[in-house]
C-alpha cells in the first residue's frame, strides 16, 4: 500500500502537514494513526482525539463516496489558521453528493456529518482544488493567540 507523509517544518507556513492514502478501508486507521503522530507534537488546546475521530469519517467517507473513471487517491491536509486548526480531505466525488443525513436510529450508516457538524466548531465541503469535493473541519482555540 503507498501512503505519503508531507511534513511542512516552515514556522511561516500554515500547512502542518498532509497525507495521500489509497481508496481503500485499510486507509482509514493508517490516516488515524499518522495524523495522531504528526499533529501530537505541535501541542493543540483542542482534543487530539476528537479530531481523530472527526478524520476518521471524513476519510471513511472520501473512501466510500469518492469516484473516478481513473485511478485516485484520498487528500488530507491540516492547518494552522490563526488560532485553529482546519482539518481537509479531498476525493475525486461531486461536491453536490455531500449532505448531512439525518438516519433513522436503526440505521448502520449516515451519522459521519452528523458528527462532524456535533463536534467541529464548523465544517465545510465544496469544490476540491485538486479536482473534485473537499470536505473540511474547523477546530477554533487550538492554539493561543500569538504574542
Amino acid at each position: 500500500m503507498a501512503f505519503a507523509i508531507d511534513r511542512h517544518p516552515c514556522e511561516e507556513s500554515p500547512r502542518l502537514g498532509a497525507m495521500t492514502l489509497h481508496p481503500v478501508a485499510e486507509s482509514v486507521p493508517l490516516s488515524r494513526r499518522w495524523f495522531r503522530k504528526f499533529l501530537t507534537p505541535y501541542q493543540p488546546a483542542c482534543s487530539v482525539d476528537d479530531c481523530v475521530l472527526l478524520l476518521s469519517e471524513l476519510v471513511t467517507n472520501a473512501v466510500v463516496h469518492g469516484t473516478s473513471d481513473a485511478p485516485w487517491l484520498v487528500r488530507v491536509e491540516w492547518f494552522r489558521v490563526g488560532t485553529s486548526l482546519r482539518v481537509e480531505v479531498h476525493n475525486p466525488g461531486l461536491p453536490e453528493n455531500v449532505r448531512q443525513r439525518c438516519p433513522d436510529a436503526d440505521d448502520a450508516h449516515g451519522r459521519g456529518l452528523l458528527l462532524v457538524d456535533t463536534v467541529a466548531d464548523s465544517w465545510h465541503s465544496g469544490p476540491s482544488h485538486f479536482g473534485g469535493t473537499v470536505v473540511s473541519f474547523t477546530m477554533a482555540d487550538a492554539w493561543p493567540p500569538s504574542s
